[in-house]
């Protein structure tokens, strides 16, 4: 199947102009385009470009997206070689998603901290709150923090 870049932008939720830097960037080296110059993405560009997006979106560096895209075009010489970045890549966003989850805990805390102030009808002093008075989750928090 066949899809223009306006098609593929709202698939994917990605800019035309980003699609075009991307092909520019020599991160899309298969897409074809028709007799009038027009941009014709395939099945197997759409699943790039998912890979792409996904890597960008995490934080990994356009370069190194193009040096994964080489690679690939390298074929099974640099399988050991993608495996290694996809793996340190992956290790770089489980590492992320803990951040975001300490990020949650605190939240989650906050939330029931006003919700008692309001039922209550005053709040407390957090800093005074004994690790014993913390919600199990903010503990480990609090001794990263503070280093204890």
């Amino acid at each position: 199947m066949s899809y223009s870049i306006g098609e593929i932008s709202q698939r994917l939720d990605i800019a035309p102009s980003a699609l075009r830097y991307y092909e520019k960037e020599g991160l899309l080296p298969f897409v074809e385009r028709s007799d009038s110059g027009i941009r014709q993405f395939t099945d197997i560009d759409l699943e790039w470009l998912i890979i792409i997006d996904s890597l960008k979106r995490t934080g990994m560096p356009l370069k190194e997206i193009k040096e994964f895209v080489k690679m690939f075009e390298e074929r099974d010489t640099t399988i050991a070689r993608r495996l290694e970045i996809v793996r340190r890549h992956r290790e770089v966003i489980q590492q992320q998603v803990a951040k975001l989850n300490e990020i949650i805990m605190a939240l989650d805390f906050k939330e029931q901290y006003y919700q008692q102030a309001i039922d209550e009808g005053k709040t407390m002093d957090l800093p005074d709150l004994t690790m014993e008075e913390l919600p199990p989750e903010l503990k480990a928090i609090r001794k990263r923090v503070r280093g204890d």
